[in-house]
C-alpha cells in the first residue's frame, strides 16, 4: 500500500491564477482523498475514478484539462488508457504517477504523450501542485494557440460555409463534432451542392489542417490514366513517364477529396480499398509499395448502396469510405439561406468592376422562389451574370437571366398564351401589379421599366391599377 499524500495546509498560497478540472484516476481510495485534498487547495474541480470505467463520463467531458493517471488500475492497463488519451482527446494533459517508478517507464509513457511522471509516494506536496499547474498551462496555451490560428485563417480570407437555416446548422454541428477524429467521411449531394467547400471545412477543422488538401475530380480522369495519377509512377513505367507521386504521397500528412468517387471503375475500386486497408500503395512500375498517411474524403452525387446493390460498386469499399456519412441539404431545402448566400456573391463580385451594390426585394422574392436545380454554383451564376450586365447599383428583376424572372419555374409552364407580344405584354403587366398588391410604382420597378410608361401600357391594355 502507498503511503498516503500528506494534505496541503491552510496557509499554502494557490499556485495558478484560474483554476481548471482535474481528473484523478487510481484504485487507491486513500490517495485519491488525500490528491483531491491538495488540488482543493488551488480550488481545483476534482473528479476522483477508481477504476477506467468510473472516468469515462468525464473523459468525454469538454472541460476536462488535466488527468492524473495510475498506471497499475487492477486488471486494467493504464499505459492503455494512456494511449487511448491521447488518441481521442490529445489536448487533455496526462500527469502519470505510480508505485513502480523506472527510467524505462517514465521514458514510455513520455513518448506515448505524457505531460510528466511522478514517482508514489510523494513527500513534496509542492511538487504536485506545480506539476498540475504547468500541465494546465501548457492546456491553456495550447487552446489559445489553436483559437489564434482559427482567426488567422479567418482574416486570410479561409473559406467558411454560410447560412443558418436548420439543415446548416446541423451541417457545421456535425463538421464540428469531427474535429478530433480521423475517420474517411463519405459526402453525399447533388451536383452543385458545395462538397468540396465542405471537405475543406473539415480538413480546415481537424488535426491535419496543417498538412495539405489535394482534391481530385475522380470522374474526369480517362480510365487510362487514372492509377497513374493517383498512385504516381516510376521513370520508364510507360511510354514517356518521367516519374510521378501520385496524389495520394502529394496528400501525406493531410486530406485526399475524391470527388464522384461513383464514377471509377471496378478495377481501380480495388487498388483503392487495398490502399485504405493496408494504407500503402505501390506506384505503376515499382517493384515495393509505399506508406501513406492521409485520410479520404469521397462525395459522390450518385446512390452508392443501389450501385452495391446493382454490383457496380464494391461492398467492402463502400464500407471503407462510408465510416462517417454527411448529407449535404439542396439549396432548395435552405432557402432561408438565399439572402445571405446572394449578399456573398455580390461582395465577391462587387470588386470585379461592377457597380452593383445590392438587390430588390422583387429581384430578391424571384430568387428565393426559384427551384434551383443547379444548387448553390447556378445561384452564384445567376448573380455573376446580372452584376456585369446591371446597369444600376441595384439588381432589378430585369437584370436577372430570362428563365429567373419569373417567381417559379411551374408558373412559366402553366402560362397558355398566343403567340402574340401583346399578349405577353398584358400577362406580365397584370403579374406584376398582383405580385406587387396593386402598387404601380412597385411594378413599374419590378418590371425594370418607368412609372410613365408602365400608366401608358396600363392604358393601352385597359389595366387599371388600385394604388399609384
Amino acid at each position: 500500500m502507498s503511503r498516503a499524500i500528506l494534505p496541503a495546509t491552510p496557509s499554502d498560497p494557490p499556485l495558478v491564477e484560474e483554476p481548471g478540472l482535474v481528473l484523478v484516476i487510481d484504485d487507491e481510495p486513500l490517495l485519491l482523498r488525500s490528491l483531491q485534498r491538495i488540488l482543493r487547495s488551488d480550488d481545483h474541480r476534482t473528479v476522483l475514478a477508481e477504476s477506467a470505467a468510473e472516468a469515462e463520463s468525464t473523459l468525454a467531458d469538454p472541460q476536462l484539462d488535466v488527468v492524473l493517471l495510475d498506471l497499475l488500475l487492477g486488471r486494467s492497463s493504464g499505459l492503455e488508457l494512456l494511449e487511448r488519451l491521447k488518441r481521442e482527446r490529445p489536448e487533455v494533459e496526462v500527469i502519470v504517477i505510480t508505485g513502480n517508478a523506472s527510467i524505462d517507464s517514465a521514458v514510455g509513457c513520455i513518448r506515448r504523450g505524457a505531460f510528466d511522471y511522478l514517482a508514489k509516494p510523494f513527500d513534496d506536496v509542492h511538487r504536485v501542485r506545480t506539476t498540475v499547474r504547468k500541465a494546465l498551462e501548457r492546456r491553456r496555451l495550447v487552446r489559445r494557440n489553436r483559437e489564434l490560428e482559427a482567426e488567422l485563417r479567418e482574416r486570410a480570407g479561409a473559406k467558411t460555409l454560410i447560412g443558418q437555416s436548420p439543415g446548416m446548422r446541423t451541417l457545421k454541428r456535425t463538421i464540428d463534432s469531427l474535429r478530433h477524429n480521423e475517420s474517411h467521411v463519405l459526402l453525399r449531394g447533388e451536383s452543385g451542392t458545395g462538397k468540396e467547400l465542405v471537405a475543406r471545412a473539415i480538413h480546415a477543422a481537424s488535426r491535419r489542417a496543417e498538412g495539405p488538401f489535394v482534391p481530385v475530380d475522380c470522374g474526369s480522369l480517362p480510365e487510362t490514366i487514372i492509377e497513374s495519377e493517383l498512385f504516381g509512377h516510376e521513370r520508364g513505367a510507360f511510354t514517356g513517364a518521367t516519374g510521378s507521386p501520385g496524389l495520394f504521397r502529394m496528400a501525406q500528412g493531410g486530406t485526399l477529396f475524391l470527388d464522384e468517387i461513383g464514377e471509377v471503375s471496378p478495377a481501380v475500386q480495388v487498388k483503392l480499398l487495398r490502399a485504405l486497408q493496408e494504407k500503402e500503395i505501390r506506384p505503376v512500375g515499382a517493384t515495393r509499395a509505399r506508406s501513406v498517411d492521409l485520410r479520404i474524403i469521397a462525395a459522390t452525387h450518385r446512390d452508392l448502396e443501389a450501385m452495391v446493390e446493382e454490383g457496380r460498386f464494391r461492398q467492402d469499399l463502400f464500407y471503407r469510405l462510408h465510416v462517417v456519412r454527411i448529407e449535404i441539404p439542396p439549396l432548395r431545402e435552405r432557402r432561408d439561406d438565399i439572402p445571405l448566400l446572394v449578399q456573398h456573391f455580390l461582395a465577391k463580385y462587387r470588386g470585379a468592376g461592377s457597380c452593383v451594390e445590392g438587390v430588390d426585394d422583387a429581384t430578391l422574392e424571384r430568387l428565393v422562389t426559384s427551384s434551383w436545380p443547379g444548387n448553390v454554383r447556378e445561384l452564384e451564376n445567376v448573380i455573376e451574370s446580372a452584376m456585369a450586365l446591371a446597369p444600376g447599383p441595384h439588381l432589378r428583376p430585369a437584370d436577372l437571366p430570362r428563365e429567373r424572372r419569373l417567381v417559379a419555374t411551374e408558373t412559366a409552364v402553366a402560362l397558355d398564351l398566343p403567340l402574340s407580344l401583346d399578349a405577353y405584354e398584358r400577362c406580365a403587366l397584370q403579374r406584376a401589379l398582383e405580385e406587387c398588391g396593386g402598387d404601380a410604382t412597385a411594378a413599374a420597378r419590378c418590371l425594370g421599366i418607368g412609372r410613365s410608361t408602365l400608366y401608358r401600357k396600363l392604358a393601352k391594355h385597359r389595366i387599371q391599377a388600385t394604388r399609384r
